[in-house]
């Protein structure tokens, strides 16, 4: 209670609560009778913007001000994230705390920390989640992940998918999106699949296998994974697979097209994957990508 916003709310409290005139609230809060009479003044151009950041906090329960800051930015908003983290704690927005955790970066030759992507379909990423229906009925989802742009090619659902479907998915990605240099995954029956193994053998795609029981050697797919489940499986109730198929395919369409990234310096992941593409011939266009990405790691290594 350092601020006199806060101990004006204070005194306003013990005033009503305790029923005390307001220079003894005053007193006992500490809080000068001025300052407490003190009407403050917003801005404008406050006011406008309060009103933006409450329906994109309203619209997007689990952003944090700086997430709030780069939707704002997106929308043509010349703002700084310390006026929207000010306005959002005077307006009592906040996001449900989680608790984090200490993340390892794995041991293994396979870790997505070892083989890390240098460019974009380098490195594929791949992962299932599960959930259900209303009906109570089983619901599997298979995640892709290009490691390096961050961009979801597909997110497929179903009541259950074979290592024949995870052909079918990969098969249709790697002709609309390219093939891959490697996939990386965990040790789950449907990726060490004779047939799956095969196809990508014949597809000249490698195979990263992380250690069994640790997800974090997978950690980009896991971090994916985290989003979706936050911001749609644990909000939605779904009454059929077409029904999921759709609300969690718009939710991939916005991801990769609008959705800020943090660790993409708050670009979202198309964006960032076409600044990775300049025009030029496809050679060029892959030297870029790789310089930029070497120079930001000598940079942080320096740093």
């Amino acid at each position: 209670m350092l601020s006199p916003a806060r101990k004006r709310k204070a005194t306003e409290h013990v005033k009503q609560w305790m029923d005390v005139s307001e220079r003894r609230a005053c007193k006992v809060i500490s809080q000068p009778r001025m300052t407490q009479r003190y009407k403050t003044k917003q801005p404008d151009k406050d006011k406008v913007l309060t009103r933006e950041i409450n329906k994109l906090a309203k619209k997007h329960k689990r952003y944090g001000y700086r997430m709030i800051t780069a939707k704002l930015r997106q929308a043509g908003w010349n703002v700084n994230h310390k006026r929207v983290q000010r306005i959002w704690q005077k307006e009592g927005l906040q996001v449900p705390y989680r608790r984090k955790f200490k993340k390892a970066k794995g041991d293994s030759q396979n870790s997505c920390a070892v083989r890390k992507a240098l460019f974009p379909n380098h490195v594929w990423t791949y992962d299932f989640m599960s959930d259900q229906t209303e009906d109570g009925r089983k619901l599997k989802l298979l995640t892709i992940l290009d490691e390096f742009t961050r961009e979801s090619p597909a997110i497929e659902v179903g009541r259950s998918i074979r290592a024949q479907d995870v052909i079918s998915v990969l098969e249709y990605l790697f002709m609309v999106r390219g093939v891959p240099k490697f996939i990386r995954s965990d040790n789950g029956p449907e990726f060490i699949a004779d047939a799956v193994r095969k196809w990508l053998t014949q597809k000249h795609v490698g195979t990263l296998y992380i250690e069994p029981g640790s997800p974090w050697e997978n950690g980009y797919i896991e971090s994916f994974n985290g989003k979706l489940r936050d911001e749609i499986l644990n909000r939605q109730v779904f009454y059929s697979v077409r029904e999921a198929k759709v609300i969690v395919e718009d939710w991939r369409l916005d991801y990769n097209n609008h959705r800020p990234h943090s660790s993409l310096d708050y670009m979202a992941p198309a964006a960032f994957a076409a600044s990775c593409n300049p025009p030029g011939s496809a050679t060029l266009r892959l030297a870029d990508c790789r310089t930029r990405n070497m120079d930001n790691s000598l940079i942080k290594v320096g740093t």
